[in-house]
Parts: C-alpha cells; structure tokens; sequence
C-alpha cells in the first residue's frame, strides 16, 4: 500500500521544499483570480465569446514571453529571473484588484491586464521547472513533477471553491486582493534559492535574442519523442478542454446564476480533483518505463471523460440532478488521466534535454501546456455560440480520441519510448 502513495523523497532538499510549499498558498491565490476572470467578464457581457476572448488575449503573452523567458532562463541566473516574475505577478494582480474594487466594468481593461498577469507567468514557469533538475538528482524528477502537480491541482480545487464562497459575502475585488497577497510566498522562497548561474555558454551562440529561441526549435526538430510530447497534449487541450463553458454551463444545463456560484465552483474544481486523486496515488508512476505509451493510453482516457461530460450536462435539463454528479465524476477522471499524462510529459522532457537547453525547451512546454487550454477558451467559446454547449464539449473529447490515436499511429517511436 505505501507503493501506491505519492514519493515524497525530492522534500527533503530544502530548495524544492521551499518553492513546493510556497506554492502551496500561491496556487490558491492565483486560481482565485482564474475563477474571477471569466466571471466578471460572463456577468458584465452574459456572452461566451468574450470569455473564450480571455483565451486569445492570455496565448500571446504565453507564446512569446514563454518562449523568450525560457531563452533568458538558459541566459542568466534562474534564481534572480524567479523573483523578477514573481513580483511582476503580484503586481499584475494588485491592478486586478484596483479595477475591480474602483468598478471600472470594462471588459478590455480586465481583458489588458490579464495578458500582463499571463507575460510574467510565462518567463516564470519555464524558469522554475529548469531548475528542478538542478536541485534534485534525475531519477527524482518523476516524483517531484508529480508532487508539483497535485499542489496545482490542490489549487485549483481550495481556489474555485473558496471564491464559491467568498462571494456570499465579498465582491469580486476581494479575490483578486487576495491573489496579491498570496504573491508574496514565492517572492520570499526564491530570494532564500541557491543561485544558478548558466552552466555553460557556447561562445558565438546567441543568449537573449531570437537565435537562442530558434536553438532550442532546433533541437526539437531532432528529438521526435519530445516534440510529440508537445503535439499529443495539443491534442488533448484544444479539442478537450471545456473550461470557457463552465459558466454557460453552469448556467444553462444546471440552473445556476449567472454571476458564478455553487455550481460554478464545483464545475471550476472538479477535473483538480481528479488530479489530486491521481497525485496521492502516484507512486507507481517512478516504477514506469515505458512512459510515452502511458501518456497516450491517459490522453485517450482525458478525451472520452470528456465526451462524457459534455453528454451528462446536455441531458441535465436545466437544472440540478443526478447529472450534474455524473458530469464531475466524468470531469474527476480526465483530471487524474492529466495529472498522469502531465507528469510523464514533463519528466520526458528534463530527462532528455541538457541543462544549457531546459529553459528554452520548458519554455515550448510552458507555451504547449498553458497556451493550449487557452487556445481552447477561444475554440470553445466560438463553437459553442454556434451548435452550443452540449456538441462542443462532446465531440471535443471525441476529437481527442481520434486524434491523439492518429498521433501514435504516425510516430510509433513515441509509443515505444522507454526511460
């Protein structure tokens, strides 16, 4: 039985303790302010299009600081870049909070901001996972990677349902305050970071320009099993992430108002449940080889627990039953299956690339991981203003199914990759 627990061994180095438990708090705050996004834009606009806009308007961002931040990863000191972006995002969201708590009601403002939030997020994500393996020996990394995604998750489940509640007796302003606050864990855990210079600089290679993001396409173009770690959670993300409905649906299918509550939080929390879940009962996942076949038989289970989802809340009817238990239950699986997939992804990646090359390969994992949901918001939030929620959210997941099974078939090389 204690085989099937999360393996805690990469705690014991006292710098990734520090940033695993920074983030703690930090992941809480900032998914209140995921949660308050799309809420004050649904309730100032009642319209699902301009909540899949947020995904457009957070992309590019992510694109190009998550490029460029993994190339300045690669370029300077990985410590002193942390606490660069960590103070950016508490600035970003004490402006969340200022337009809100002043009552601006403007959807472009809170539409600007968000992209700010989402730049400083980008340099900072690529640059703490490339320094991961600085702080912990290899074979660890599977564990630590698990462990960093179930305190996400853990976020991501305490945040939706904390704002679910808060809203009973605060305003949206509060969360965002809130957020701001808890930026002040990670400034002060990575100023207490050993530092991490560059370990190696070739002489003539570019360091902070385009070349040095191209460097790192280069080695990509190369390495066929890490750039299909990449196009399968494309995959997975674009056709199979429904999160810009959750407040339609919430809405629509459950009977939920329209300015979020109940309903919503437990839609916003119910696939970090799932990851969680998957995250406690990790520790089998150090004991797998062959971890890109793992990675597609958990994409596959992720597309047809969304398909399932989309089906329970189109035949819900409008109000709260049964249903909506089994369109979490479904949404608690593609969590786990994530968690799984996410894991094995990441470790896949720090394993196979040189240390003078993580921040710029993170940066594409940034990009792919968190762009790709956002990417999602716009698709989704299109698609469902035309043949509405219950066909997106469906054959979104069904898309997922074929498509990463089409993937696998192509590249079999991915499938038979073993550690």
């Amino acid at each position: 039985m204690a085989g099937l627990f999360a393996d805690t061994t990469p705690l014991r180095t006292p710098d990734f303790r520090r940033l695993w438990l920074s983030g703690i708090v930090t992941v809480i705050g900032a998914n209140l302010t995921i949660f308050a996004v799309p809420v004050q834009l649904y309730a100032l606009t009642q319209n699902s299009a301009y909540v899949g806009l947020s995904g457009i308007f957070a992309l590019v961002p992510l694109v190009v600081f998550g490029l460029w931040g993994g190339a300045w990863a690669d370029a300077m000191d990985r410590r002193l870049l942390l606490v660069i972006a960590s103070i950016g995002l508490a600035v970003s969201s004490v402006l969340l909070w200022l337009q809100a708590a002043l009552g601006l009601d403007d959807v472009w403002v809170v539409l600007g901001l968000l992209s700010v939030q989402q730049a400083f997020f980008a340099i900072n994500q690529p640059t703490r996972s490339a320094s991961i393996p600085r702080m912990l020996p290899l074979d660890q990394l599977p564990a630590a990677n698990s462990l960093n995604m179930t305190v996400m998750q853990f976020g991501a489940i305490v945040g939706p349902l904390l704002a679910g509640v808060l809203l009973h007796f605060v305003d949206l302003s509060t969360l965002y305050a809130i957020d701001a606050l808890t930026c002040l864990a990670p400034i002060w855990a990575t100023l207490r970071l050993a530092k991490m210079p560059p370990t190696e600089i070739v002489e003539g290679a570019s360091r902070w320009g385009f070349g040095a993001v191209f460097d790192g396409f280069r080695y990509l173009a190369g390495n066929r099993v890490v750039l299909m770690s990449f196009v399968v959670d494309l995959i997975a993300m674009i056709f199979g992430m429904p999160r810009a409905l959750f407040p339609q649906m919430a809405h629509q299918s459950f009977g939920g108002p329209v300015e979020g509550g109940t309903t919503m939080a437990l839609l916003s929390s119910a696939i970090a449940v799932g990851a969680v879940a998957g995250g406690v009962f990790s520790g089998w996942l150090p004991r797998i080889h062959r971890q890109g076949l793992v990675v597609v038989v958990s994409i596959v289970v992720w597309g047809a627990a969304m398909c399932g989802f989309g089906l329970a809340a189109g035949l819900a009817g409008g109000r709260v039953n049964a249903l909506l238990w089994a369109a979490l239950a479904f949404l608690a699986i593609g969590g786990a299956a994530d968690m799984v997939s996410s894991a094995f992804r990441n470790t896949i990646l720090q394993q196979a690339a040189s240390d003078e090359l993580r921040g710029r390969l993170q940066g594409v994992f940034t990009v792919v991981v968190a762009g790709g949901p956002r990417l999602a918001d716009a698709v989704h939030g299109a698609s469902a203003a035309i043949v509405g929620t219950t066909v997106t959210a469906a054959g979104g997941g069904a898309l997922v199914v074929v498509g990463v099974v089409l993937a696998a078939l192509l590249v079999p090389a991915f499938v038979r990759y073993r550690v």
